[in-house]
């Protein structure tokens, strides 16, 4: 979560694609019109060791859109593919 979240700060799109699971995954994303995010809190996670194949991590993601800032919350659902950790979708 935290490394796609650095991913969404520097506009990263090709890493955020990469993680994210093949059943959900968009053709493209373009993140250039969207906020600058600043801040992230995790809130809460279930699963995610070694020895799980899916999780969750409810968060906080905040961030600025033309001087406002802002903050959203998602609780994601996190899959094992191919032994790598990808981004499912919100619960």
């Amino acid at each position: 979560m935290r490394s796609r979240f650095s991913a969404f700060s520097v506009g990263d799109a090709s890493y955020l694609l990469r993680t994210w699971h093949p059943s959900t995954r968009p053709a493209r994303l373009d993140l250039a019109e969207g906020p600058r995010w600043v801040r992230l809190e995790i809130l809460g996670t279930t699963g995610g060791s070694a020895f799980h194949t899916e999780g969750t991590v409810r968060f906080r993601a905040h961030y600025e859109d033309r001087g406002t800032p802002g903050a959203m919350e998602e609780n994601s659902r996190f899959v094992r593919d191919a032994g790598a950790w990808t981004y499912l979708g919100a619960l």
